[in-house]
Parts: C-alpha cells; structure tokens; sequence
C-alpha cells in the first residue's frame, strides 16, 4: 500500500514537465507560421497600399478652344394667328348647305355656307320691276313735255302747265335713280346669302347645321377660321435687354428659334417683327413679336412656346465645356491638367454661357487641357488618368446617379 503511494507521487511530479515541453513546441510552431504566412501578407497589403497611394485619379478632359459662340435672350411666350376671324352672316335667313368641314384648309372665297337665296331673289326682282315701271313713265312723262314745249311756243300752252311737266320729269328721273339704288342694295342681300372663307386658314368647330336660321346679329357666330401660316409668337423680355435689342436691330431682321415650353425640341425658326412700343412698368418687360412661316404647322395659335432671341454672336472666343466650370468658396474654378499630369485649380472668369459652351474672359488659354468629369475626386497637385468616352456619363457613373 505505501509503495502504490510512493508510485502516485512520483507520477505527479513528471506531469507539469511534458506540458511545459507542450507549450514550447507550439510558440516555436507559431513563430515559423508568422514567419513564413504573416509576413509576406503584411508586405503584400502595404504594397497595395503604397500603390493605391501612387495611382491617378480617372478624369475626363477637354480641350480649351476658340470657336464663335451665340449669345441667345431666352424668354416664354405664346403663338398667335396672324389673323383670325369668326364668321357671321350679314342677314336673316335658313341655311341651306353647309359647304366645309371642321378642322379643313379652306381657301379664300371658298364656298362654306348658303342661305336661302329665294326671298332676297324675290326682292331683287321687286326692285327690278318697280325701275322699268319708273323707266316707262319717265319716257310718257319726256314726251308729255316735248309736247308742251312745242305748244308753249305758239302760245296754245301756259307756262304753268310747261313747268309742271318739267318738274314730273325730274321727279321720275330722281325716283329711277332710287330704283337703281334699291337694285343694287337688293343684290348686296342676294350675295350675302352665300358666305365665302375671308382668308385662307384652318376652319374650327362648325356651330350651325343645315336647317338652322341663322340672324344678322348673332354672336355665336358660324364658325372660326385661323391663319397658321404665316403665325407669330408673343413673348417677352427684360427692360434691361431693350439697348442691346435696339443695337442689335440696326444690323438686320433678327432671328428668334421656338422651342417647345420644356426647351428641348426646336418647332420653329423666324424672325423678329415687332418690338412693342412701350415698356410695361407693372412687369419691367417689353413685349416682342415674331414672325414663322410655320409651313409645317409645328407653331399652334395659344400654344406656350420657349423663346430664344439672337442678340450676337462672339467670333473666336475662348471657349470650354461648361461641366468643367465649378463653384467653390472663393468664385468660379477649374481643374487644368498641367504638363506633369497632375491637376492644377484656376480660378477663371466666365462670360456668357451657350449651348454648353462656356466664354472663358480670363484664367484659360487655348489648347490647355481642362477636367470635364470626376472633379469631386481632385485636390491640387492629384495625378490624374484621362479617361475617354463622353464626359456627362462618365460623370453620372463617378457619383453614382443612374
């Protein structure tokens, strides 16, 4: 019993040395594996690192250039016929036919609707009746007082009945002149019964039928007819532009583009007509008129239109998109790639803006290169990579619109 005793103790005090041994295998074991997977991994990622420092930027350039540049007065305004007319009858009566359709092209003088001619016939002939009933009697009337005369002077006839023979020739002579007249008035009636198209243009909703009467004083009217061509377009422009409008004036007609009312499709091209002849002092605008053939009737009367008025154009000026032209804390900037490849802020001054050309007055010089896209991601001095493709998607990609 005392030597299993002795055994256990024994036992015991071999046990906390082999795992000590344990212990000092597996630290030996990590530090092979640090030194062989660790490290190399470390110096890979600080490598990487130490490169995505280096790298340039993707950008997208362009050009400076010189190229002439219009400068266009936008405004709003609204297409109006050139003429436009509604139609009424001049007399009483039924309507017999209705001769065009709603929405045609009708000419001038077409037919487009014909009253019943029959009672302005009947007074015309009336008329005509009652002159060759005053024709007949002024003639027995002129032989009357030949007769008279003749009379008179072999003393068989007195002055009283010749002066009274004179004067009922010159009354019958007064009332056929008044038969004339009631012909002719008669006939005006009789031509008004057809009612033809007082301009060429387009008709609108018809608003009497055959069948109906129609009357002198209606207000309603028959219908509408509209001019398009040639139309115009009313709109506006600030009282501070009428100088530069006058000026502009002395060189020629001016042209002025329509646009639909969102200004991304052109309708149009004319020229100015009209420059009102006061200034509106509620408003501070001065209202414009102008001219459009409208052949293909893209212009329509009450339609809201863009405006864009040629005031001038800038021959050579230097020139650069305007996406290149930013706005930080100290004014106007862009981002010019200089010779070492690196980015470069200037600050710029910039005239008017075009058509996405932008008139650079000072800080740009022709054939510098300046960053169109991805300026967010830019400092001074920031090695950059030209990209090509379209400025404006590359863009949208960089700051993730779709």
């Amino acid at each position: 019993m005392q030597k299993q005793t002795r055994d256990s103790g024994r036992k015991t005090r071999h046990h906390p040395g082999r795992w000590a041994l344990i212990a000092v295998a597996l630290l030996v074991a990590a530090g092979v594996a640090w030194q062989y997977l660790g490290l190399p991994g470390m110096q890979k990622g600080v490598a990487a690192r130490s490169q995505l420092a280096v790298s340039a930027t993707p950008v997208q350039a362009t050009t400076v250039t010189t190229r002439d540049i219009p400068v266009f007065l936008n405004g709003l305004g609204t297409v109006q016929a050139t003429n436009s007319v509604l139609v009424r009858s001049r007399v009483d009566g039924q309507i017999e036919k209705v001769a065009f359709e709603e929405g045609q092209i009708v000419r001038q003088g077409d037919l487009l609707v014909q009253i019943d001619p029959a009672p302005f016939q009947a007074t015309l002939d009336q008329a005509t009746a009652k002159l060759a009933q005053d024709q007949a009697s002024l003639l027995n009337a002129k032989q009357d007082l030949q007769r008279t005369a003749t009379l008179a002077k072999q003393g068989d006839a007195t002055q009283q009945l010749f002066d009274q023979r004179t004067a009922t020739v010159a009354q019958l002579t007064a009332q056929i002149q008044a038969d004339q007249a009631a012909i002719e008035s008669a006939k005006v009636q009789l031509a008004y019964t057809t009612i033809r198209s007082p301009l060429t243009g387009r008709a609108g909703f018809r608003l009497v039928d055959p069948g109906n009467i129609v009357h002198a004083n209606d207000q309603n009217g028959i219908l509408t007819i509209t001019q398009l061509t040639p139309i115009s377009v009313i709109f506006t422009a600030p009282e501070g532009q009428l100088p530069s409008i006058s000026a502009a004036l002395k060189s020629g007609p001016l042209q002025v583009t329509a646009l639909t009312s969102d200004g991304k499709r052109t309708l149009a091209h004319g020229t100015l007509s009209l420059v009102d002849n006061q200034v509106d002092a509620a408003s501070g605008t001065i209202r414009l008129k102008a001219s459009f053939d409208n052949a293909d009737n893209a212009l329509w009367p009450g339609l809201s239109v863009t405006t864009r008025l040629l005031i001038s154009t800038i021959k050579n000026a230097v020139a650069v998109p305007d996406v290149a032209v930013q706005r930080g804390p100290n004014g106007l900037f862009a981002f010019v790639i200089n010779k070492d490849g690196k980015a470069e802020l200037r600050s710029v001054d910039i005239g008017p803006i075009e058509d996405g050309w932008a008139v650079v007055e000072h800080g740009l010089a022709p054939g510098e290169r300046v960053v169109t896209a991805g300026q967010y991601r830019l400092q001074p001095a920031t090695l950059v990579e030209v990209l090509p493709g379209n400025s404006q998607s590359m863009s949208s990609n960089m700051t993730g619109e779709p």
